[in-house]
């Protein structure tokens, strides 16, 4: 367990550095990183100012990468990272794509779909279901998104 905790905040860490270049970009500083067999898979971060398109989140585009570099649409095996608690998007396509788990750092207490407004990693209707740690480096997480919203206002 204690292996697992410290993989979790080495990989958040790398969700943090996508983050810092999202917000470099004029982006809203989220960052995700999808894991696979304790090797980084891909590395994203939100993109949707620049690529026009709602779907640009990080964890989005990360699970999309990850589906091609692995050759398979399944992501079983695979953990997501994100430096914010995903969407009913997001969330929704881990289901659909199978993920073992999701590692997530500050809560989303407008949108989040894990805990925080809906929890459908578990819900029983559904036809998967995955683990959820919430919470890793949450206040680091938090903070650069507060440090970006601060500095347009």
């Amino acid at each position: 367990m204690e292996t697992l905790v410290a993989d979790d905040e080495r990989f958040m860490r790398l969700a943090l550095e996508e983050a810092r270049l999202a917000a470099a970009e004029g982006e809203v500083p989220i960052g995700a990183v999808v894991v696979c067999d304790g090797e980084v898979v891909t590395r994203a971060h939100n993109r949707r100012e620049t690529d026009h398109d709602p779907s640009a989140h990080a964890e989005f585009s990360a699970m999309v990468a990850a589906s091609q570099a692995l050759g398979r649409w399944r992501l079983t095996g695979c953990t997501v990272y994100v430096t914010l608690e995903p969407c009913l998007m997001c969330a929704g396509l881990m289901i659909n794509a199978r993920v073992d788990r999701c590692v997530y750092g500050a809560s989303d207490p407008k949108g989040g779909a894990l805990g925080t407004l809906y929890d459908v990693s578990h819900d029983a209707r559904l036809n998967h279901a995955f683990e959820v740690r919430a919470g890793v480096l949450a206040d680091e997480c938090a903070n650069e998104l507060r440090a970006f919203f601060r500095a347009r206002r």
